[in-house]
């Protein structure tokens, strides 16, 4: 029976939407626009890279020619001589919005019509009842922050007044999101998580997505940093995603990240929640070694979208890309025949877009597995195409959407 490795490169996107000029981001390409950077040098870092956006593998399986049936040309070094050795394509997303539980829900076959409720760019951004209900509820002296802002910088300047107040830091972003920012130490990482417990009963009425408690430690002095132990609250997935099917056909499912708190937890099977990208796919590699006959491995890499990508950092996101791209022969290794790898993305990032915010993009679909004919996949009409496809490689039932390439 065969076996099945989804890979999300979160934020990963290779150019705007058709409806991208509907959310400001006309013109935006992730991948291509990193390359373009590199090769006219923008994307150098002493000590940590340098020149064209090197990612052969992901090239060879077709990246370069899934980028160029999204936006019509290929990006800078990611040519390749020959025919590709997976098959590729390009996805669009058709749920209202370019958030991660969108496109993830997507992705496993349930795409969300309705658009989620959203904070205004303004200060205060919560409305005054959601604020007070938080406070009493949660025994809070108050909260700070109140606004749209980028997650680092605002513990930045608000941290230190955090630590003397003990009032939580809350945020919000483009996304469908209220963020609760607090100290492990000094506030306490039970206490954040039980507050977000409440925001999240309370958010309920605004439809958002998802309240994220996001930890950090340090000091004014040294600086802070924010921790592994963030935790995303989320909404359940409004309709039956292809994990709901595994899980009704007996089928094991392993999910690594953050995968756990975007679906709620709801038939995610064994979670492994560990820190960073590297560690994440070590995970999944191990899990996907041992995993039985008819599973599933569903892994999200989140740093090229936290740690590089909402912070405008070129290098770091070209160079997260690039370690990415050294280790597909590991994984190319853990396939048996019969297996099927599908990598893609969740939204884009564009580091060269302005603001700090997701960008509306199309995202790759890259196959490949021992029994997978290389050869293009074209323009797939809804991220949901994915999971139709997983659904009828691992012989379970039909979804709701998508089709399958099969």
């Amino acid at each position: 029976m065969p076996r099945a490795f989804l890979i999300v490169l979160d934020s990963v996107g290779i150019g705007g939407a058709p409806d991208a000029a509907r959310y400001g981001d006309a013109g935006s390409d992730t991948v291509g626009h990193i390359a373009r950077a590199c090769a006219e040098g923008r994307g150098d870092r002493a000590g940590l890279r340098q020149g064209l956006l090197a990612l052969p593998n992901l090239a060879r399986l077709g990246l370069g020619l899934a980028a160029m049936g999204a936006t019509g040309a290929v990006p800078p070094g990611l040519a390749i001589p020959g025919a590709p050795t997976g098959a590729y394509g390009h996805a669009v997303e058709v749920a209202a919005g370019k958030d991660t539980p969108s496109g993830h829900w997507e992705i496993a076959g349930v795409p969300v019509r309705e658009p989620w409720g959203y904070f205004p760019v303004a200060v205060p951004t919560f409305p005054a009842a959601l604020t007070e209900a938080l406070i009493a509820r949660a025994g809070l002296p108050g909260i700070l922050g109140d606004c749209h802002a980028a997650g680092v910088a605002i513990i930045d300047s608000l941290g230190a007044e955090h630590v003397r107040t003990g009032r939580p830091i809350c945020y919000s972003s483009a996304d469908s999101v209220f963020q609760i920012a607090a100290h492990e130490d000094s506030f306490g990482l039970e206490r954040l998580y039980d507050t977000c417990r409440i925001a999240r009963e309370l958010c309920d009425a605004y439809r958002v997505g998802r309240v994220i408690a996001r930890p950090f430690v340090g000091s004014a002095q040294d600086g802070f940093r924010r921790t592994a132990n963030r935790k995303d609250y989320a909404v359940e997935p409004p309709g039956r995603t292809l994990l709901d099917v595994l899980r009704a056909s007996g089928r094991s499912v392993v999910s690594v990240g953050k995968i756990g708190d975007i679906f709620a937890h709801r038939a995610t099977g064994q979670e492994i929640k560990v820190g960073g990208n590297t560690a994440c796919l070590d995970a999944a590699l191990t899990a996907f070694a041992a995993l039985p006959e008819g599973g599933l491995v569903f892994l999200n890499l989140v740093d090229f979208d936290t740690e590089h990508g909402h912070r405008r950092d070129v290098p770091g996101y070209a160079a997260e890309l690039e370690r990415f791209d050294a280790r597909l022969p590991e994984i190319h290794d853990v396939l048996r025949p019969g297996d099927l790898c599908i990598i893609t993305a969740d939204h884009g990032n564009d580091p060269t877009w302005g603001g700090t915010e997701h960008t509306r993009e199309q995202v790759p679909v890259l196959a490949f597995g021992p029994s997978v004919t290389p050869g293009s996949l074209g323009r797939r009409e809804t991220f949901a195409d994915i999971g139709a496809t997983l659904a009828q490689h691992l012989g379970v039932a039909r979804l709701d959407a998508g089709t399958g390439w099969h």
